[in-house]
């Protein structure tokens, strides 16, 4: 016990004088622990790299194992997101297409004072006509029969007949068509009439019309159903020498179409005329209360034009008295007169003898 107990003692006094010692070495002289710590760091590196590798090697094959246990269920999960994905694919082409394609109709320059409806030629299941599609636009969207129908590319035809939700087009190649145009640049009017063929005919055309192929044709708006302006085609010259128009719009390629609702001008403003033509400004304001009632107006004199009777001249040479003039037909002649004195022929003129005198007839 007492070597023990010395031991114990020699070796505490032991390490607090190292202690001591060494705290005074590294306040007094502190880089040089610095360098002896980096080179027992360089030597003990590439060991502790070595050691290391092991380690490493022996986690990713820990993780490894447990990503194969669990692969089964993340190639589920992966395969469910590629499903997601090309759903979300097939949606973004078409959205694509439809954005372009609405973009090529938006292209087509309508007057902005005619409103429209959009929507898509969903099927043609035949009718009294041969050239018809069916529109799903109807009488709740505000179309109602003879609105004009364009495309892409131009006008395709008229409504025929409308229900709740969609419509019937009459193409303009239907043998039943009928649609005012005008031929451009000479401003030349004909009617387009289809034929059931894809180049309608150009009728009622002026003989004197210099219509050329290439000429391009647009709506006319006579009538007030269609709007003027709208593109329809150009004119073509078959081997037969018709003049036909072959259409901008193709019936293989019907998609998207707009129903314009265009509404004919019927009201005229009224138009009042000139203070020139005007007459004299009429009092509107009533007479006052207890006022004496003006007397009746007076009917205007009424003068007539009298011929007066020549008396046939005898043989003998006759003289006339002069006859006093008669007054003035200044009064209205009242009907009990029975004769218009004015109209009485005057006294027959006396006869002037040889041997007599008068006193008239040597005035």
């Amino acid at each position: 016990m007492p070597i023990r107990e010395i031991s114990g003692r020699i070796s505490l006094v032991f390490m607090l004088t190292l202690a001591a010692a060494l705290l005074l070495l590294g306040r007094a002289e502190t880089y040089v622990f610095d360098q002896a710590r980096q080179v027992v760091t360089d030597m003990t590196a590439p060991l502790l790299e070595i050691a290391s590798r092991p380690v490493s090697a022996a986690r990713r094959l820990v993780e490894r194992t447990d990503e194969y246990a669990y692969v089964f269920d993340e190639n589920e999960r992966l395969r469910a997101e590629n499903a997601r994905l090309m759903a979300w694919k097939e949606k973004a082409l078409k959205l694509e297409a439809k954005v372009l394609r609405y973009e090529a109709l938006l292209n087509v320059q309508v007057d902005p004072g005619i409103n429209y409806v959009s929507g898509r030629v969903v099927s043609d299941n035949g009718g009294p006509f041969v050239d018809t599609v069916i529109v799903n636009v109807g009488k709740e969207q505000g179309a109602k029969s003879g609105d004009a129908v364009i495309d892409t590319d131009g006008l395709i035809g008229r409504i025929v007949s409308t229900g709740k939700q969609a419509s019937r087009v009459l193409l303009l190649t239907d043998l039943n068509s009928r649609m005012p145009v005008v031929v451009e640049p000479g401003h030349y009017k004909a009617v387009l009439a289809g034929d059931n063929t894809n180049w309608p005919r150009l009728d009622y055309l002026l003989a004197t019309s210099s219509v050329s192929p290439g000429d391009r044709v647009v709506t006319s708006g006579d009538g007030g159903l269609i709007p003027p302006g709208l593109p329809v085609g150009l004119v073509i010259k078959t081997s037969d020498g018709i003049l036909r128009v072959q259409s901008f719009a193709n019936r293989e390629r019907l998609d998207y179409v707009r129903v314009l609702k265009y509404a004919f001008p019927m009201e005229v403003k009224r138009q009042d005329p000139p203070d020139v033509l005007k007459g004299p400004p009429v009092s509107s304001t009533p007479a006052p209360v207890g006022a004496p009632p003006l007397p009746p107006a007076e009917p205007l004199p009424v003068k007539r034009k009298v011929e007066k009777a020549k008396p046939a001249m005898p043989d003998a040479v006759k003289v006339k008295k002069p006859v006093a003039a008669a007054p003035a037909a200044t009064q209205p002649i009242p009907d009990s007169a029975g004769v218009d004195e004015l109209d009485t022929p005057p006294p027959p003129a006396e006869d002037i003898t040889p041997g007599g005198t008068d006193t008239a007839g040597t005035e």
